[in-house]
């Protein structure tokens, strides 16, 4: 199973690919963010670790492009930065999850992990009016027209869809969708519901996912 990870900092990205390569992962290692956009182009990896802060092109931005190309491959983005911003605007350019460095390595680990076992997790197709989901493919749409969401988007919309027309707390979204050992804060919710909006509801002219104050969400026919 191969994963990338694009990390300008040598030692880090040694240390990593070791600890990669124990578990029994095959690594593939770039110095900077051109490189490692051409080998997330070229590569059907199982997962992408991506560090922010990278020489001639920023982990935002080689997030953004390997998006609008259509590669859905999980990305768990590396960073020293911190800060909600920093991490909206990550999860907001299409990454699946944030790690601020430094990070305990068994945590990173159960975060990749959890990345890559939900990308495979099959399930039956789901359907809430004329939104579909199909767990195994990981694809989902309205009617005919299919919607390109990340992995944790697709988790949380999945979340919702399993228990239509119910209201699910942020904190119960959390627990469903997160790895045990995320330890943000439930807030994060509303930046995902947010994105699903702006992609399943409003290029649709549809309200389905709606916030009930104080309690949750719940998505509707």
């Amino acid at each position: 199973m191969e994963i990338l990870v694009v990390e300008d900092d040598a030692q880090v990205a040694a240390a990593v690919r070791r600890g990669l390569e124990v578990e029994g992962y095959t690594v593939d290692l770039a110095p900077d963010g051109l490189t490692g956009l051409r080998l997330a182009q070229r590569h059907a990896y199982r997962a992408i670790v991506l560090d922010i802060m990278l020489p001639g092109l920023n982990g935002y931005k080689v997030c953004e492009a390997l998006r609008a190309d259509g590669v859905t491959t999980p990305i768990l983005m590396l960073t020293a930065k911190d800060g909600e911003y920093d991490e909206a605007e990550g999860l907001d350019t299409g990454a699946d999850d944030y790690l601020t460095k430094p990070f305990s390595y068994l945590v990173f680990l159960a975060r990749l992990r959890a990345l890559i076992r939900r990308s495979q997790t099959p399930g039956p197709l789901l359907r809430v009016g004329d939104l579909w989901l199909d767990p195994a493919g990981r694809r989902c749409g309205r009617g005919g027209a299919e919607i390109t969401l990340t992995e944790r988007e697709f988790a949380v919309l999945r979340c919702l869809a399993e228990h239509p027309g119910e209201v699910l707390s942020k904190r119960r979204i959390v627990d469903e969708v997160w790895d045990i050992a995320f330890d943000g804060e439930e807030s994060i919710v509303e930046v995902y519901v947010s994105m699903l909006r702006r992609k399943v509801d409003a290029p649709f002219g549809v309200r389905s996912i709606t916030t009930v104050r104080g309690v949750g969400y719940r998505l509707e026919a």
